[in-house]
């Protein structure tokens, strides 16, 4: 345990010094967040704090490799979420630059997660809700052979890691409009997943040690994200971290519903939010608005630090449960995630009708 505490707190270290150097070339180059109307923050503020995480990140790893591959998992594994990292880093990179559409921004999540299933990370079965395992990796198609490894189209598996990665990252990607929200949040599911898997059940020393090593680089980066920010995210930082908490989720042996819970207020807004704007007739993704809970919420009279306390305690609440529950009660836990969305939703059209009339 001490060798664990010794590695995040290198961790946090790490992270805090690449966020003072990468918000130095930030500022250096204009890589900034300017206010608008639809923004909160006024005054200009420097992005690009997720190249930070990617940095404190991957050199963390690159680091401890050797214990990365004690497991079932392999460098070719690690290779296709490194470069998937990349990729996001790139397209985030371009956008926090140069403002591209919502057309080509998508192009660089999918490369990430192309890159990912051609690494050979799946989700090869899942717990169903009903009871029982469902296979997802039955429907197979070769693709190449690599120094005794043979690749594969698992179609079922792959098309699931598709859609968890892809709700993953807008969802962080949505949720970051409140200075600290996104990167406390991923921490906490970090946090999580390192202490499931580091427990005798459940033991895979290899991805706690990279949850922990991920959580110590989000709470590094919280020093300058809280609020005052005194650097954001930015595009590929916000998908950056969904991406990360997504696929430990997966290579965990597809503890979704430990990410679910961590993320269900989150994930549940984001749904909410592309339902309501594709009922108006709106591109989700091209018209934002602040009508967010975290917006909702400010509106109410909250200030940022209130908000973000309360999506904090939401996630170690239900995240923390996951701890404690098996499959049947991660499902009601779930459920009331649900049931308590249904019933903030609802409130909120109650207060907008009532200030109509």
């Amino acid at each position: 345990m001490s060798n664990y505490l010794f590695i995040f707190i290198t961790a946090i270290l790490l992270s805090v010094l690449c966020t003072v150097l990468i918000r130095w070339v930030s500022l250096k180059y204009g890589v900034v967040d300017r206010p608008s109307p639809r923004k909160i923050h006024t005054q200009a503020v420097p992005l690009l704090g997720g190249v930070a995480v990617f940095f404190s990140f991957f050199i963390m790893l690159f680091i401890f490799r050797e214990e990365l591959v004690a497991g079932k998992l392999q460098y070719h594994h690690w290779l296709g979420f490194f470069i998937g990292a990349i990729f996001l880093m790139i397209g985030g990179f371009l956008d926090d630059k140069y403002d591209i559409s919502p057309r080509w921004q998508i192009i660089w999540p999918l490369l990430a997660i192309i890159s990912v299933i051609g690494g050979g990370v799946e989700i090869g079965k899942i717990s169903a809700p009903t009871g029982g395992i469902l296979h997802l990796d039955q429907w197979r198609i070769t693709l190449w052979h690599l120094n005794n490894a043979t690749f594969y189209l698992v179609v079922l598996a792959d098309l699931f890691t598709l859609l968890w990665l892809l709700g993953m990252m807008y969802t962080t990607k949505l949720l970051d409009g409140v200075d600290g929200l996104v990167g406390g949040i991923t921490a906490i599911g970090g946090l999580v997943i390192f202490l499931f898997t580091s427990s005798t059940p459940y033991h895979q020393p290899d991805i706690a040690l990279a949850s922990l090593i991920f959580a110590g680089c989000c709470l590094g980066f919280l020093i300058f994200n809280w609020n005052p920010a005194r650097i954001f995210l930015g595009e590929g930082g916000s998908l950056l971290l969904g991406y990360i908490l997504g696929v430990l989720a997966i290579i965990s042996g597809g503890k979704i519903a430990i990410a679910l819970l961590v993320m269900g207020v989150p994930i549940m807004d984001v749904g909410w939010t592309i339902l309501r704007r594709l009922w108006k007739g709106n591109n989700p993704f091209k018209f934002p608005d602040k009508k967010h809970l975290h917006h909702r919420l400010l509106n109410q009279g909250l200030s940022q630090k209130q908000t973000v306390l309360i999506f904090y305690t939401i996630a170690i609440i239900f995240g923390g449960s996951a701890l404690f529950l098996q499959t049947k009660g991660k499902i009601y836990a779930l459920s009331a995630l649900i049931i308590l969305m249904l019933f903030i939703v609802a409130g909120f059209h109650y207060l907008d009708k009532k200030r109509k009339d």
